[in-house]
């Protein structure tokens, strides 16, 4: 919320902030109670010789906070988990980077992180399929596969010892974006989850939601048609230069400004609030163009503390 920057009236803005306040007030109790700043003071019982983990320190024999965040405990472990924080990559993250730079059998990639990524020419399929060792021949012909600025989707395989990213995409479903939108947002608003890629099959998009925080939506691409081989991609050349349909483009620029209001308002990004925000802006008969007006956002925001207020009184019923 805090790079919400729009132009609200008098009445908009009255009704942007009940819905905020009652989205605050409906979060849950005990991670209100969690949520410290810096210098506050972390209750902890010393007879049980807590260890003190990330954002914490003692102070005159007290736990004090030195980041803004949630209290989290693991058994005896304490620590602050920050609520905004820069990408932490795991191994085995979905990721989605832009080439910046070839190098001798490597591409290195930007992915909202402190470092550039590295994906080896070794750490992919070649476009024939063939399982076999690269040659020089497959290193020359490097940029016949991905070149700068173009989008991929991998996974993180690992942590050089520079501390750069070590990338793979080995499975079809990994590769070349193309036919789409790229969208930056906060990573902190893309949680881990099983599946990172979905195929909405109504609109016939792909829709990846990156753990670093880059989100794709783009046309919806068969998985066996990534690995198509060069001569294949050549006779086929004139097929793709046909555009994308105009109604799948209108699905994606209503998809990607969904992306965008939720990522401003703050909300944790999920497919299916996403196609739930996208579905609200086409049956109230709202432009794709005007969906980044004030009145959306407002609307969104109301429709969330709607949403939230009906699952706590149905979970507080079905006690």
């Amino acid at each position: 919320m805090r790079d919400l920057h729009l132009s609200l009236n008098q009445t908009q803005r009255v009704r942007l902030e009940a819905a905020l306040h009652e989205l605050q007030s409906l979060a849950p109790a005990a991670a209100s109670a969690a949520a410290v700043t810096v210098a506050d003071t972390i209750p902890v019982n010393q007879e049980d010789n807590i260890l003190k983990g990330h954002g914490t320190s003692d102070q005159d024999g007290e736990v004090v906070a030195t980041l803004c965040g949630v209290v989290e405990r693991v058994n005896k472990l304490v620590y602050v988990r920050t609520l905004r924080a820069r990408y932490k990559p795991e191994v085995g993250d979905i990721i989605v980077g832009r080439v910046i730079e070839i190098a001798p059998k490597r591409w290195r990639l930007e992915i909202n992180f402190s470092q550039d990524a590295v994906l080896m020419l070794s750490s992919m399929n070649l476009p024939d399929g063939i399982q076999r060792r690269r040659t020089a021949v497959d290193e020359l012909n490097m940029r016949s596969i991905f070149e700068e600025n173009d989008v991929i989707c991998a996974e993180v395989r690992g942590f050089q010892h520079d501390g750069s990213l070590h990338l793979q995409a080995r499975s079809e479903k990994y590769g070349k974006l193309e036919r789409g939108q790229l969208l930056t947002v906060p990573p902190y608003l893309v949680k881990r989850k099983k599946q990172h890629f979905h195929h909405l099959a109504q609109y016939d998009v792909d829709l990846i939601l990156g753990c670093n925080g880059f989100i794709w939506v783009g046309e919806h691409v068969v998985v066996g048609e990534k690995t198509k081989t060069t001569e294949d991609q050549q006779k086929s050349s004139d097929d793709a230069e046909n555009f994308t349909p105009l109604e799948t483009r209108k699905h994606i620029c209503r998809l990607a400004n969904a992306v965008r209001v939720l990522s401003a308002l703050g909300f944790t990004l999920t497919v299916e609030l996403i196609i739930e925000t996208a579905e609200a802006s086409a049956s109230s008969n709202v432009e794709v163009n005007n969906m980044l007006g004030a009145e959306f956002y407002v609307q969104t925001a109301e429709r969330e503390a709607k949403r939230r207020a009906d699952l706590l009184s149905k979970k507080n019923g079905a006690r």
